[in-house]
């Protein structure tokens, strides 16, 4: 438990066996209705967590609201224990909540995946296993859409939404102009990157997560917030690194395809990953799983950018350097 600044506090969550450690979650009290931002996963250790931290700071969750960044699990799995039928509202935003709702499940990620080179055996395993599957909420309530410039006042705190599509469709941060805080879930994150995927030729998430960041990059920030990791106030600093970053990632996969087509499973077997094993064949599927969608979204990138192109075959699909 931390209070970060009067009347908004930081809940650290576990997250169980997850190289991401635990999920801060953000708690704003006031004399009328209080606000969590982000829950955890729906797991014992993660509900224990949010319930000892709310009893410190003295918060009824009858008079509690909830606000999500994001869909991921570790962000919105615990809201159905922590939600209230009477009484809770709970914000989202629309594109993820739309996937949410829809009833097709993974089965076209695993298909679009297997096109790029993933064996789909493998992966369709492992996702039955992810913590986003197993740690879903087992019931969802009602959720209250926010879009580009809505509002959430608690005390004196006036939150306001901004639109940061990239990590997922809908991701919203929220933003007090008054105080310079920005509640960034994991848009901008410390010491990691966030994860950039895409698994769907309609998606071009690099470049929405590339306008976010330059969406953002004129705010005037004292204090970053994040969704994982420790708080900082270098925020134009590190939205800097992230852009100079992705540049780096897509030269990188340039590099790769000088020696001439490969599939997007092949790239991401090659490129750079900062994770304790030394090898490919090393790597746990779910961590192959991440890669490849990474490489992916820079593998979209630059064929919107013209500088790859793909070839589709029996086979599925491989990308090659656009020779000028």
């Amino acid at each position: 438990m931390e209070e970060v600044r009067p009347g908004l506090y930081r809940i650290e969550i576990p997250l169980p066996g997850n190289p991401l450690k635990y999920l801060n979650s953000y708690v704003l009290k006031s004399d009328d209705r209080h606000l969590i931002i982000d829950t955890g996963l729906n797991q014992q250790e993660c509900q224990e967590a949010m319930e000892a931290g709310l009893r410190e700071i003295d918060v009824d969750l009858d008079r509690t609201d909830i606000f999500i960044t994001h869909l991921h699990a570790d962000h919105f799995g615990l809201v159905g224990k922590l939600a209230r039928p009477e009484s809770t509202t709970v914000y989202f935003n629309r594109p993820d909540k739309e996937i949410i709702e829809s009833t097709i499940g993974w089965e076209p990620m695993i298909s679009y995946a297997g096109l790029n080179g993933f064996p789909e055996d493998l992966l369709r395993a492992a996702l039955m296993n992810h913590p986003g599957y197993k740690y879903k909420p087992e019931w969802i309530p009602e959720l209250n859409v926010l879009v580009e410039g809505d509002t959430i006042e608690v005390g004196d705190y006036r939150l306001r939404c901004i639109e940061t599509p990239g990590h997922t469709l809908g991701h919203i941060c929220l933003y007090d102009d008054a105080k310079k805080l920005l509640i960034a879930g994991d848009h901008i994150l410390i010491d990691i990157t966030p994860n950039i995927q895409c698994w769907s030729d309609r998606e071009n998430a690099l470049q929405n997560y590339l306008n976010s960041l330059d969406k953002v990059l004129g705010l005037q920030v004292e204090l970053v917030l994040p969704g994982h990791r420790r708080l900082f106030p270098f925020f134009r600093e590190r939205v800097e690194e992230l852009q100079r970053h992705h540049r780096r990632r897509a030269d990188e996969v340039l590099s790769i395809l000088t020696a001439g087509s490969q599939n997007a499973f092949q790239i991401a077997s090659q490129m750079s990953w900062d994770i304790a094993y030394s090898r490919w064949d090393l790597f746990p599927v779910a961590q192959k799983w991440f890669a490849t969608g990474e490489a992916i979204a820079h593998l979209r990138y630059l064929e919107e950018k013209r500088l790859i192109y793909r070839q589709e075959n029996g086979a599925g699909i491989v990308f090659s350097l656009l020779r000028r």
